[in-house]
């Protein structure tokens, strides 16, 4: 008890709580900003820690991160700009309901999901950290593999219009992954002498580019200034908030779990806790027509999905020192710096520095109500703002967010690139979310199945030789066998009705 009330007094204290009330309106800025992303504030805070204690110092970087991921729904639900990453997945809901002048309502759930799923993530975490950990720690190379497949599969069903203009898509995500030196011998591939390319193409670029710069490219080729989106000052953020919950309820208690599971997987991450939650919830949905027409069941799934994905990251990082995403990776050597090793040990601690972790997640999440709200409430400065003057803003900033990942110049000009070919791809109705997760998976699927190949002698076999990769490869052969299986089970129904008549 001791312990436990030293790490309350750790967190409940004028400093601490100043220092979280200030990382939030930092973070809502950041990431309601288009091509600015919640990893970047997170770095940005890095400096600014060492003058810090612990405690106030973590606290700094979960509730940047946090506000940066819910904040990247309001550029997306107005513009169709994801802010961050994590908001890629549902930017299609939010925008068409915002276009119904719904707006408000599509961020009030955004929000209410993304403060539950937070807090729901931080009660796994406390409860069932070192489980969670261990069966991270038994995915391999031929688990991930099977898993970066299945989050490839989710992005082509999940897709509205046509699977093969998804599939090709993919594709053209993928091809964008190859870019770099080869992971057998070394040899750069499609790297035309660059040397900033040997590294691989950078993933923040390419979503600004896909998103930002697409829609701006599309602004300007239309030359009007309307939005097509409604907004009612008089509108309540929270006033169907309940009656969306008690319908969707079991979405939400799924995606947080989803998001919890996914985030606990080093590497993952929440933008693929996003995809695959807003896949799931999908594919078990009874109005799957209805995606892609500002459906708020997929925002449920999504949404809470994401936030949780942020607590669950924290698992493998707190108890085996492993990163879970790349805002974990910072936290771990903001750790080290202040003494804090990460590890089993850590839960031994008699400081109550755990607890003081533990408690700062809660309030970090519950401080996102008022703040979110603030924001939310604040928001309609995207609509009343001329698009003449919001374009151009939004311009600079996706080339600031675009050369401060590596400070490269080329990193400008493939953001460019990939805007004027994504511009392309959607006037003739290419969607642009698998083209983004093929990126982001297929140097996962790439590496992993080299990896398992040089580990088994190319026995192909191996795949499904482990209990945890027989199952995700089962699930994988079954996504893509559903189409046919769904067809078979129709033309049987048909069958049997025509013969009882």
């Amino acid at each position: 008890m001791d312990i436990l009330i030293n790490g309350m007094s750790l967190v409940l204290n004028v400093e601490t709580l100043m220092v979280i009330f200030l990382a939030s309106l930092f973070g809502i800025f950041v990431g309601a900003v288009p091509g600015l992303t919640a990893t970047m504030a997170v770095a940005l805070l890095v400096p600014l820690t060492f003058y810090m204690d612990t405690i106030p110092a973590i606290a700094a970087i979960v509730t940047t991160s946090a506000m940066a991921i819910f904040a990247g729904d309001i550029p997306g639900t107005y513009l169709n700009i994801p802010g961050t990453p994590a908001s890629a997945a549902y930017v299609g809901e939010s925008h068409a309901l915002a276009k119904k002048g719904r707006a408000r309502e599509a961020l009030g759930i955004n929000l209410v999901c993304s403060v539950f799923g937070g807090i729901f993530g931080t009660i796994i975490l406390i409860v069932v950290a070192q489980s969670l950990a261990e069966v991270a720690l038994q995915f391999s190379a031929f688990e991930y593999f099977w898993l970066a497949v299945l989050g490839l599969s989710c992005s082509i069903f999940i897709s509205i219009g046509s699977r093969i203009k998804a599939f090709l898509s993919l594709l053209f995500g993928v091809l964008l992954s190859t870019v770099g030196l080869d992971m057998m011998s070394g040899a750069p591939r499609f790297t035309f002498g660059v040397p900033d390319l040997m590294a691989g193409i950078n993933f923040i670029p390419v979503m600004i580019g896909m998103f930002a710069l697409n829609e701006l490219i599309s602004y300007y080729g239309s030359r009007s200034e309307k939005k097509n989106i409604g907004i009612d000052d008089s509108d309540s953020v929270f006033r169907l908030v309940p009656n969306h919950l008690k319908r969707y309820w079991r979405n939400m208690v799924r995606g947080s779990s989803i998001g919890t599971l996914i985030g606990a997987l080093p590497g993952a991450g929440a933008d693929i806790a996003a995809w695959i939650s807003y896949g799931v919830g999908k594919g078990r949905s009874k109005e799957k027509q209805m995606y892609g027409t500002g459906n708020v069941e997929g925002i449920v799934d999504a949404s809470s999905a994401n936030n949780s994905g942020i607590s669950g990251a924290w698992v493998p990082a707190l108890v085996f020192g492993i990163p879970g995403d790349s805002i974990t990776a910072i936290v771990i050597g903001v750790l080290y710096m202040k003494g804090m090793n990460p590890g089993p040990t850590i839960f031994m601690d008699s400081t109550g520095m755990i607890y003081a972790l533990f408690l700062v997640f809660i309030v970090a999440n519950l401080m996102m109500l008022p703040v979110g709200y603030a924001a939310i409430r604040l928001s309609k400065l995207f609509i009343l703002t001329p698009s003449r003057i919001l374009m151009p803003v939004i311009l600079c900033f996706c080339i600031v967010g675009a050369f401060a990942i590596n400070n490269s110049v080329v990193d400008i000009w493939l953001m460019l690139i990939v805007g004027l070919v994504a511009y392309l791809l959607a006037v003739n109705d290419f969607p642009m979310a698998p083209a983004i997760l093929g990126l982001v998976l297929g140097k996962v699927v790439e590496n992993n199945f080299m990896s398992a190949m040089l580990r088994t002698g190319g026995d192909l076999t191996s795949f499904f030789a482990r209990p945890i990769s027989v199952g995700l490869g089962v699930a994988v052969i079954l996504l893509w066998c559903s189409p046919l299986l769904i067809k078979a089970y129709r033309h049987y129904r048909e069958k049997n009705a025509s013969a009882s008549l």
